[in-house]
């Protein structure tokens, strides 16, 4: 690796990500995991089942449902 992408990729690890980076990063991630092994999987699939899912830490294990 050289030494100018070593410094930006050491610099990006230092910038926090906010929780939209996140779900950003959750749904392309599910997306192109599915879709790897399923091309009938759409981004709008993803979409609709992640709106119905909660981050793990959004989860509250003492809730009730």
């Amino acid at each position: 690796m050289n030494e100018p992408l070593k410094n930006l990729l050491d610099a990006a690890r230092k910038v926090p990500q906010s929780k939209a980076d996140l779900e950003v990063q959750r749904r392309s991630f599910a997306y192109g995991n599915t879709h790897f092994e399923n091309d009938k999987i759409t981004r709008e699939m993803v979409e609709r089942i992640a709106d119905e899912t909660p981050m793990a830490g959004d989860i509250n294990p003492t809730a009730r449902r």
